[in-house]
């Protein structure tokens, strides 16, 4: 009986090693997506402070980066923070009242940089357009309605998260949460029935889907104007400057930005329908906890990708670090 003991409970302890193990390397992963993340973000924040500052106003591209920005940041904050901070048991957050405001204010803030992204990609798709076309009174109407475009999207992503507040809840014990629910962890998002559930999983899968595929068209509009324009490169240079090269340049990042989207979203909305689908996939955070990082990383790298090809946002950063080098 004592060998069995022994066995027993050295099983017992290369479980309870495995499960610390797991929590380790888990926020190890959420603590890497905040080093880079939240850095990048709040760099970009103040490089277009410092730049309205300046010049007493912005481009509303430059509004729109600098939107999305803000919601970036929320989102590494939000999830990817809190997250490090409850895996390494730094903090209790993930009550009942807890659960219901990280996810709201998380798929809040997800749905609006998909939705900014989208909206940065379309008017740059306009910017680029040949002059004196009807795209160029079309820009001209799209920015002067740019903060009616912003509310609306506030008041769409805010409606469409607001089951996060009704069906979240802390972690439990009780197994029967288990049918109609999805674990994330520290939290359930536990719905009234399978069909409940499934709408809004549809519902959550069309708003990613919806702006993935406009932004998609975007893009390749956009590269059908490059390669259109590439024959008169030299023509362009001579004429227009440094603006038209300016203007190529965004719109190569903005395609860079969207085709990074694409790529991780698409692996988050395909890890949500397995998990809708796969009943032994709500069982366990892992499906959760992979969708949280690849919509994360979206939000972490997307500041790098921009501070790389915005030369004027490079400038003002070089100008800070450098006056502060000689303070």
């Amino acid at each position: 009986m004592k060998d069995y003991g022994g066995i027993i409970l050295r099983d017992l302890f290369s479980i309870s090693t495995g499960m610390q193990s797991v929590e380790f390397v888990r926020g190890i992963l959420y603590l890497s997506l905040t080093v880079v993340g939240a850095p990048g973000n709040i760099c970009l924040i103040l490089a277009y402070l410092i730049l309205l500052h300046q010049e007493n106003r912005l481009l509303p591209a430059d509004v729109i980066i600098l939107h999305l920005s803000c919601v970036n940041l929320l989102v590494v904050v939000a999830r990817c923070l809190l997250e490090f901070l409850a895996s390494f048991h730094l903090a209790i957050i993930f009550g009942d009242v807890g659960c219901k405001s990280v996810i709201f204010v998380y798929r809040t803030s997800r749905s609006l940089s998909i939705w900014l992204t989208f909206i940065l990609s379309a008017y740059q798709c306009l910017c680029i357009a040949p002059p004196g076309s009807q795209w160029t009174t079309l820009r001209i109407v799209f920015a002067s309605y740019l903060f009616y475009v912003f509310f609306f999207l506030w008041l769409l992503t805010t409606s469409m998260s607001s089951a996060a507040v009704l069906f979240s809840f802390g972690t439990q014990n009780d197994t029967n949460l288990i049918n109609h629910s999805v674990n994330v962890q520290f939290c359930f998002v536990h719905f009234p029935s399978k069909m409940s559930r499934d709408a809004n999983g549809a519902a959550q899968v069309g708003r990613d889907v919806v702006p993935m595929a406009l932004m998609t068209l975007a893009s390749l509009i956009i590269l059908a104007f490059l390669y259109k324009n590439s024959q008169q490169v030299k023509g362009l240079r001579s004429r227009d400057g440094g603006s038209g090269r300016a203007e190529r340049r965004a719109a190569k990042a903005v395609v860079t930005l969207v085709t990074l989207y694409v790529l991780l979203y698409g692996v988050d909305n395909g890890l949500w329908v397995y998990t809708l689908t796969v009943r032994e996939a709500m069982r366990s955070s892992l499906i959760s906890d992979l969708r949280v990082f690849f919509s994360s990383l979206y939000a972490a790298l997307s500041p790098i990708v921009i501070i790389i090809s915005n030369r004027k946002v490079n400038s003002i950063l070089r100008c800070a670090e450098q006056q502060k080098h000689v303070q």
